[in-house]
């Protein structure tokens, strides 16, 4: 036996490198997910016509100036990459996502940290950008590019703990998540495709970078799956044809 800061263990137990989450660490409360969620909110009280339970007449200023289109990206309003993300047509649009944003970041971010959870949140939002951009040239509003992140990530964190991602219920939100994208044609099935894998990569990177003992691979990769995102974004809108439709 070996003694290690969790106490002994077999020889080959001790040679894991799997990061260790103090009981401390878990009850922290979820910060950044509250403050998504708010941010969410206030931004849907500020638009116009949004109050149906889902209606399609969301107008005005911030609506205008907020959502994802090539024409827009090709103005250079590259901040829309961002803003698109706070914004929904319908209490029934905002309501989904952020109940599943609520459910997600209750299990992840306490147990990952605000920053990471954070930084895989807006990682999938532009990869999520990205993926609208790509797949057709209709204007996209909504959290569900960065919340299927979020989904692709848990599903990683879940496997990676030895845990069933189907028994979870992550695995078959995703599933039917994934079937609703592609059978209703409001849905963006790009912002949906792009979110997941965003955050699966990222997911992906942190579970590397923590069984070898490199925090920072997850946060470099991150920023490189950014900064990929927003340069791929600004040429597909810039390109002739754009993306596949």
């Amino acid at each position: 036996m070996t003694p290690t800061n969790v106490g002994m263990r077999c020889p080959e137990c001790a040679k894991q490198r799997t990061k260790v989450v103090r009981m401390r660490e878990m009850t922290r409360l979820p910060r950044v997910t509250y403050a998504l969620i708010a941010i969410n909110v206030l931004v849907f009280l500020a638009e116009k016509g949004q109050f149906t339970i889902a209606g399609e007449t969301l107008h005005g200023t911030v609506a205008n100036e907020g959502f994802l289109s090539r024409e827009a990206i090709v103005a250079h309003q590259y901040w829309r990459l961002i803003t698109n993300g706070f914004i929904h047509e319908s209490i029934l649009h905002i309501g989904f996502n952020m109940y599943l944003l609520y459910l997600l970041g209750l299990m992840l971010e306490p147990s990952i940290g605000s920053a990471r959870f954070a930084l895989v949140y807006f990682t999938s939002l532009l990869c999520g950008s990205f993926g609208v951009l790509f797949w057709s040239n209709a204007q996209s509003i909504g959290a569900s590019g960065a919340v299927f992140g979020l989904l692709g990530f848990g599903a990683v964190e879940l496997r990676s703990r030895g845990s069933s991602v189907m028994q979870s219920g992550i695995g078959m939100l995703i599933v039917l998540n994934l079937v609703i994208t592609f059978l209703d044609p409001n849905i963006s099935i790009g912002a949906h495709i792009g979110g997941l894998i965003g955050g699966v990569l990222a997911g992906l990177a942190f579970r590397y970078g923590d069984r070898h003992r490199l925090p920072a691979l997850g946060i470099s990769a991150c920023v490189a799956l950014s900064v990929v995102a927003v340069a791929a974004s600004l040429l597909v809108a810039s390109a002739p044809g754009g993306g596949i439709a």
